[in-house]
C-alpha cells in the first residue's frame, strides 16, 4: 500500500472528496484507486476561519513502484507495516500464570495469553462490570460506598467510568493491536485512526465484558470478588498466592496489574519483600467549564458541526513546578470516584455522545518525593490519604465534593458558577483549607496564565472540585529489562499501578509486552 500524509479536507466533506484528494497527490485518476483506509484523522483548528480535518492514508494501486517513481517523496512512501505478530514456537508449562487485576494492563495481558495458548488464571478484587455499575450507581445516588466495587475496583479497572481516552505518546506497534481487540470487542472504527480517539464509559462497559468472554473462550478463567491476601515466596522465587476467601493458587508466574489505587495489595509487597521506590506524580482538582463557551474559545464562530472541544494547557510556576490539564472530559462530568471509606476523591467521565452541558478537566500540580514527608516508600499513598481526608471532611463527611469557583478561589470572593455535575452532591467551601499551600500557590499561579493561552479558562463561574488524588501512581516496583521484579523470581508488575503506564492504551501495552516475555520463557 502507499501511505499520502496532510491531505487536508472541509470540516464538511463525502468520502469521494477524500479520494479525489488521494488521486490527485498520485497524480492518478480517483478510479485507479482501488482501496482507501484512513490511517489518522485530526482536526487543525489553529485558525478559526479555517478549521478543517488533516488525513493520513493507505491505499492500494495497481501500478505501485511506478507511482512511488514517479510521485514518492515526503507525502507519498510506501506503507510501514503495523501488523501484531504473535512470538513464534509452541511452549510448555508446568503451572498457569496468574494475573491479578482486571484493568488495561491485566485485561490485555490476559487476552494475549489466552490467544498464545497459555490459559491465564484472572483474579481480581471487585465484581463483574454488570454488579459493579450497579454498585457505583448508589454510590452516586445515595453516597453508599462498597470498599471493593467502586469507579477504582472492578472489571476494567479504573478506565471503564471515564473518558475512555485512548491517546499515548508512546510509539510502539502493540497499540495498535490493542485498538484492534478493542474493535472487535464493539468499540467504535475510528478509535483506528481518529487523533483522540475516546470510547465513553457507555461504550466501555460491554466492550470489557466482551473482552472477558474471550479469554474465558480461548480457556482462561476471570475470578471476581477475589483480592490477593498473600504471596507465598521460597527462595526469592514465587510459588504460590492466597485469595480473602483462603483458596491458594500455585504458580510460576505472577502478573501483578493492580491500578494505582490497590493501596492494601502494595502494604502486602512491601511486606512481603518487593523493591518499591517513591516516584513523582501529580495531585490537584476537577475544574468545569461550560462546554458552549470552550467551544466559542476553541473554534470560533465555526463550532456547529465539530465535535465537543477539548484543551490541553501547562504551566511551570516561578519556584518550577509544573501544573497542567489532564484526562479532559468534554460534554462530560465530575464524579465521585473514592475506594476507601472516610476519604474522597473527583475524577471525570464522558459517555462517546459527549453531549453533557459541561466539560471538565483535571488541574493538577506536580508532587515531588522531598513533598512525601518521609522516605518511606509508601509515603506518597499516606500524603494521597491526607488530602483525601481533608476533602472528605470538608464536603461534609458524606461523600460530598468540596467546591469553589474560580473566582472565589483566586479573589475570595464567592459568586454562583457553572452548574455542578458531581454526584452524590458539593458543598460550598475555601480550598484552601483543603489543599496544601504549595498546591494552592501553584494554582493560584497557573489559572490566570492559561486564561491568556485558552478565552475563558479562568473565568470566576468555573468550579473547582477537591480532591483529584488518583491520576497516577506514587509508586514504582523495580524491575528489570525483561519485566520481571528485581526482588522476587516470577513476578511480573505492569500497568499504571506498578508505575510503568499513563493511561487506557500504555497500560494494555505494558500487558502484552509482559504476555510476550513470558511466552519466550517457556518457547521450547
Amino acid at each position: 500500500m502507499i501511505r499520502i500524509t496532510e491531505l487536508k479536507l472541509p470540516v464538511s466533506h463525502e468520502r469521494e472528496a477524500l479520494y479525489k484528494k488521494a488521486a490527485k497527490a498520485l497524480r492518478i485518476r480517483a478510479e485507479e484507486i482501488q482501496d482507501l483506509v484512513v490511517f489518522k484523522r485530526s482536526l487543525d483548528a489553529r485558525k478559526k476561519d479555517n478549521i478543517h480535518y488533516v488525513y493520513v492514508v493507505d491505499v492500494v494501486v495497481a501500478n505501485e513502484k511506478k507511482i512511488l517513481e514517479k510521485v514518492g517523496g515526503r507525502s507519498v512512501t510506501l506503507s510501514p507495516d503495523f501488523k501484531y505478530r504473535f512470538p513464534e514456537g509452541q511452549i510448555q508449562m508446568d503451572r498457569r500464570p496468574v494475573i491479578v487485576g482486571f484493568g488495561p494492563a491485566g485485561m490485555f495481558c490476559g487476552l494475549l495469553m489466552a490467544q498464545m495458548g497459555m490459559k491465564p488464571i484472572i483474579v481480581e478484587r471487585g465484581v463483574a462490570v454488570e454488579a459493579r455499575r450497579v454498585d457505583v450507581a448508589r454510590f452516586w445516588k445515595e453516597g453508599e460506598l462498597n470498599p471493593e466495587s467502586n469507579v477504582q475496583f472492578g472489571e476494567g479497572g479504573a478506565g471503564t467510568f471515564s473518558d475512555g481516552k485512548l491517546t499515548t505518546r508512546i510509539k510502539d506497534p502493540r497499540c495498535r493491536k490493542v485498538l484492534e481487540e478493542m474493535v472487535r470487542a464493539g468499540a467504535p472504527e475510528e478509535i483506528l485512526y481518529d487523533a483522540k480517539p475516546h470510547i465513553g464509559t457507555d461504550l466501555l462497559q460491554p466492550m470489557v465484558k466482551r473482552i472477558r468472554e474471550e479469554i474465558i473462550r480461548l480457556g482462561g478463567e476471570v475470578r471476581f470478588s477475589s483480592r490477593m491476601d498473600d504471596i507465598e515466596v521460597v527462595d526469592q522465587t514465587v510459588r504460590a498466592i492466597t485469595l480473602n476467601h483462603g483458596e491458594r493458587i500455585e504458580t510460576d508466574d505472577l502478573i501483578l496489574a493492580l491500578g494505582h489505587s490497590a493501596r492494601d495489595t502494595f502494604e502486602l509487597l512491601h511486606k512481603t519483600g518487593f523493591s518499591l521506590e517513591q516516584k513523582p506524580f501529580a495531585m490537584g482538582v476537577r475544574i468545569e467549564h461550560s462546554q458552549a463557551m470552550i467551544n466559542a474559545a476553541q473554534y470560533g464562530e465555526s463550532g456547529s458541526q465539530l465535535p465537543a472541544a477539548d484543551y490541553r494547557l501547562t504551566h511551570t510556576t516561578q519556584k518550577g513546578r509544573g501544573v497542567y490539564t489532564f484526562c479532559v472530559c468534554p460534554g462530560g462530568y465530575v464524579v465521585g470516584a473514592a475506594s476507601e471509606e472516610g476519604r474522597l476523591v473527583v475524577n471525570g467521565m464522558s459517555e462517546y455522545a459527549r453531549d453533557g452541558e459541561n466539560v471538565n478537566s483535571a488541574l493538577l500540580v506536580q508532587v515531588f518525593p522531598e513533598d512525601f514527608g518521609s522516605n518511606h516508600p509508601l509515603a506518597g499513598i499516606y500524603l494521597q490519604r491526607e488530602l483525601e481526608e481533608s476533602a472528605f471532611a470538608a464536603g461534609g463527611k458524606n461523600y460530598f465534593a468540596p467546591v469553589q469557583t474560580v473566582g472565589g478561589f483566586l479573589k475570595k470572593e464567592q459568586k454562583d458558577g457553572v452548574c455542578a455535575t458531581y454526584k452524590p452532591g458539593i458543598t460550598l467551601c475555601d480550598l484552601h483549607e483543603v489543599l496544601p499551600r504549595f498546591m494552592a500557590e501553584a494554582l493560584e499561579e497557573a489559572i490566570p496564565a492559561m486564561g491568556k493561552r485558552l478565552r475563558g479558562f479562568d473565568c470566576e463561574e468555573a468550579l473547582l472540585s477537591a480532591v483529584e488524588s488518583r491520576s497516577s501512581s506514587p509508586i514504582r516496583i523495580l524491575r528489570d529489562k525483561d519485566g520481571e521484579s528485581t526482588a522476587l523470581k516470577g513476578v511480573y508488575p505492569v500497568g499504571e499501578g506498578a508505575g510503568y503506564a499513563g493511561g487506557i492504551v500504555s497500560a494494555a501495552v505494558d500487558g502484552i509486552s509482559a504476555a510476550e516475555h513470558i511466552f519466550m520463557k517457556y518457547k521450547k
